[in-house]
């Protein structure tokens, strides 16, 4: 029997929850309904087992993961009543560089950190990856923060033999997926892009702290699409009625044959916490199974799976 993945989650929110939530689901029903890869050498969605958890809000420090991940301002539905304790208490995160020999300590047992707190907090997210490297786990950054782009930081990584997977996760079926997806159609047709817009409104906690802290979000999107010098990205909307759900609007404007117009219009409605899960789970077991290989630095088989992979602009 294959050895399960132990996993330290930062940040407690609805990725999280998706994530913990899903990977039970799937172990209780053995279904394959929405996943990509049953298997990544060998490591199968079943797995990951989590061992540690990393959380600011004062409401889940102390609780068990299971029940923290069900706690405000979460709004990721409950998947499943039938949830064990994961026997996980959730505890006291960085909110500072001061405490990183704290938190590597915290990682002992840890295979692979998942970094998933809100982006916007790169020296935070930094402070993690640091924790990570000092305790030999690999570090998975999803946010949009600079982490594997960071040269130094990466070289660091690459010198302690320790994987490093970042930055921003591309999610399973989200925005930058089908954007990129209808930009590269247009051109493999020979038709001509004039103009692209993309709005995305959600109600996540996430997006809540991306309308405030929108610094690299926004640069992170673009590196996902391919024609991207003539796409126009709205600011993010936060709708708290929308809850777990992402609502996105999406604009192409082309000229066809001797230039006759061509207009797509597409609305993409998903529970954005959901498309996260689906490709956290791969990039913990590719980090994984880099770190059994004795692979360090940045595992290049991620970037399908990545907005912002080392070599993207900042």
């Amino acid at each position: 029997m294959i050895e399960r993945v132990k996993v330290a989650v930062v940040g407690v929110g609805n990725n999280t929850s998706a994530l913990v939530q899903g990977i039970e689901y799937y172990r209780r029903t053995g279904s394959l309904v929405g996943i990509c890869r049953e298997e990544i050498d060998g490591l199968g969605v079943g797995d990951i087992e989590f061992v540690a958890a990393f959380a600011t809000s004062p409401g889940k420090i102390g609780k068990d993961l299971t029940e923290a991940i069900f706690l405000p301002p979460n709004n990721f539905p409950r998947l499943d009543g039938r949830l064990p304790p994961a026997g996980v208490p959730v505890t006291e995160g960085l909110v500072d560089k001061s405490g990183i020999d704290r938190v590597a300590g915290a990682l002992a047992d840890a295979d692979v950190v998942l970094y998933s707190a809100p982006s916007g907090r790169p020296v935070i997210a930094r402070a993690y990856a640091e924790a990570a490297r000092r305790a030999g786990a690999a570090f998975v950054n999803t946010t949009s923060d600079t982490v594997a782009r960071d040269p130094e930081c990466l070289a660091r990584f690459v010198d302690s033999g320790v994987p490093l997977i970042g930055d921003d996760l591309a999610s399973q079926f989200g925005t930058s997926v089908l954007h990129d997806a209808l930009l590269r159609l247009l051109a493999a047709r020979g038709i001509s892009l004039v103009s692209s817009y993309q709005v995305n409104l959600g109600g996540t906690e996430d997006f809540r702290n991306l309308v405030a802290n929108p610094n690299t979000k926004k640069q992170s999107k673009l590196n996902a699409l391919s024609d991207a010098d003539k796409v126009e990205m709205a600011p993010l909307g936060y709708l708290p009625h929308l809850n777990s759900q992402k609502v996105a609007h999406l604009n192409l404007e082309a000229q066809g044959w001797a230039g006759t117009a061509v207009s797509i219009d597409v609305k993409l409605k998903v529970h954005d916490p959901s498309g996260a899960a689906g490709v956290n789970v791969d990039l913990v077991r590719i980090a994984a199974s880099a770190k059994r290989g004795s692979r360090g630095g940045y595992a290049t088989e991620a970037t399908p799976l990545l907005k912002s992979p080392p070599g993207s602009a900042i």
